[in-house]
């Protein structure tokens, strides 16, 4: 071999040593408790997406607890690209924290959910209690599990479904209403601090007569434990309405912003929305959703959260779990 071809040789490569490799994109997405299979499905789906859309490796961080406390660590600092929380009003804090540009909830579509749950009863098998309602939850020596609504965003829909199931029961009496979400406050074991603490402590310990739980978290439950659990729909329930947005801060600072938002936008997308509905999640795409009508009651009626009753997240934050509000008077444990 000639010494100009192994000069040539020795130059090419010293180029590809030089040449530095692509750098590996960083992702994280702040969640809450019940999401974490339903992301360790998508994060699979969405790398494989943005491998094709950008010839580009992703890395992506999950991190899950109760939505609250969830929140809170974004605003000390937890330097979360995205948040995927269960309430917007634990969004609304990062906002006001600085951390989120105003508007954020008109961004994407359905008010920045791309998916929806409610809530129903997860019972032990054949029903020994015979919990067929909320007003069952209130009775002696019915023992309820469900996680804390001053950390947990499932536990804020629990007793906001409980509150207007008595709100009718009562006929807008609300001293009526008050007493009858004591009672059922009063009946609870254990008050986790968020929805999956709250379904090991019924599923894996044993404990209580009923779980309030996500819709999806108890579909969960009967396939991980076949045979052991039945899930009670009562007549009525609430909307749960999970948002997702950027916390632009952060990416701003990280340089993620095309990142993150392409990975929001990817829960829309028929593969996102069926991989939501695979994982007991309720699509917000109204074709997409009929695909598994066959274990959601797509008739339950559902109040929301901007009913009157509520008044939208704001007034019912601080009317019942902000600090000194209704659920501070009402439980003594």
């Amino acid at each position: 071999m000639s010494n100009r071809v192994l000069a040539a040789l020795a130059v090419f490569s010293l180029l590809l040593i030089s040449v530095p490799a692509p750098a590996q994109e960083e992702l994280t997405n702040v969640s809450y408790d019940p999401t974490r299979e339903l992301y360790e499905a998508y994060n699979q789906a969405f790398q494989k997406h943005w491998q094709e859309l950008k010839k580009a490796d992703v890395t992506i961080v999950q991190s899950h607890g109760g939505s609250a406390k969830q929140a809170r660590s974004v605003i000390e600092g937890n330097e979360a690209d995205v948040v995927t929380l269960a309430l917007a009003s634990d969004i609304t804090a990062i906002e006001e924290a600085g951390l989120i540009n105003k508007g954020w909830q008109s961004e994407l579509p359905n008010n920045s959910s791309p998916y929806t749950s409610t809530i129903v009863f997860l019972v032990r098998k054949g029903n020994p209690k015979k919990i067929l309602d909320w007003g069952d939850l209130a009775r002696e020596g019915v023992g309820v599990i469900t996680p804390n609504p001053k950390t947990s965003g499932g536990a804020r829909w629990n007793y906001l479904a409980a509150w207007d199931w008595a709100d009718k029961e009562y006929d807008h009496d609300e001293t009526k209403i008050v007493a009858f979400v004591k009672q059922v406050f009063d009946n609870v074991l254990v008050l986790d601090s968020g929805a999956r603490g709250s379904t090991n402590t019924f599923v894996q310990n044993g404990q209580g007569d009923v779980l309030l739980a996500w819709e999806n978290e108890a579909y969960l439950s009967l396939a991980e434990r076949p045979g052991e659990f039945e899930i009670v729909t009562p007549p009525t329930s609430i909307l749960a309405e999970p948002p997702v947005t950027i916390v632009d801060a952060y990416v701003d600072k990280n340089g993620t912003r095309e990142l993150a938002t392409e990975y929001l936008k990817f829960l829309y997308s028929d593969e996102g929305q069926r991989i939501a509905g695979a994982h007991y999640y309720r699509p917000s795409n109204p074709e997409i959703i009929k695909e598994f009508a066959d274990y959601f009651d797509l008739g339950l009626k559902l109040v929301t959260i901007d009913d009157p009753l509520f008044g939208g997240w704001e007034v019912a934050q601080k009317k019942h779990f902000g600090d000194g509000g209704v659920f501070d008077q009402i439980y003594e444990k």
